[in-house]
């Protein structure tokens, strides 16, 4: 299973490794120096929280679709036909999902807006007036615009990449420390199809936003 192969990823606090260091000692005193039920419920205690919090900071390897890929795991909350062959998908990420975020599509940065704003939860129509980053990529197919929302309780984006970088389809670009959202607006390349729909749950790098009209997509637009 995924939750049992991950990495740590980038931009992960080093104050995570106060959680499993805390029960180590609290472990060896126990064993070695005075059996406390305080100290036995310390290290416990300790231990509970840094389960869900290495998950949280997990970045696990994924195997790369071979279409638009997702940026973001999560839920898509909006698929939009924005005209002139753009498309815009809106993925909201809760806090169980991977929070490191990938490149949809090959190409260079070639500007990154930062906006501050509000924190109102990122399922939220407001949250279109969120604290957000906005990477704009440049394409073989036109420029794209990548954005990255901070939530009601994410209230940190760690950009990995600077303008100037020369990216290649799933490559890591940062990620939106807990539940979070993250907006892709693109060009449709030829010979493509849409293939997400409202509700659906993807992956970031593996499931596609749309992929080869040969292939069995969910949905045709």
């Amino acid at each position: 299973m995924e939750l049992f192969r991950f990495n740590f990823a980038r931009g992960t606090p080093r104050w995570l490794s106060i959680f499993p260091l805390g029960t180590i000692i609290c472990g060896l005193l126990y064993l070695f120096v005075y059996s406390s039920l305080i100290l036995a419920a310390v290290g416990f205690f300790l231990l509970i929280l840094s389960i869900p919090l290495s998950l949280f900071f997990r970045d696990p390897d994924r195997k790369i679709g071979n279409g638009v890929i997702s940026p973001a795991d999560g839920k898509i909350v909006r698929v939009e036909n924005r005209g002139k062959g753009y498309w815009f998908v809106s993925i909201f990420m809760n806090v169980h999902n991977v929070h490191v975020n990938r490149i949809p599509w090959d190409g260079s940065i070639v500007n990154q807006n930062y906006i501050k704003g509000g924190f109102v939860p990122a399922f939220d129509k407001d949250s279109d007036n969120n604290e957000r980053l906005i990477t704009t990529l440049k394409t073989s197919n036109g420029k794209w615009e990548i954005t990255q929302i901070a939530g009601a309780v994410a209230r940190r984006i760690v950009p990995y990449l600077s303008v100037g970088t020369q990216v290649t389809k799933g490559q890591r670009f940062g990620m939106i420390r807990y539940g979070s959202r993250v907006d892709v607006l693109f060009k449709l390349p030829r010979g493509m199809k849409i293939e997400v729909e409202v509700g659906q749950k993807v992956l970031a790098g593996t499931t596609n936003l749309a992929g080869p009209r040969k292939g069995q997509g969910k949905r045709m637009w």
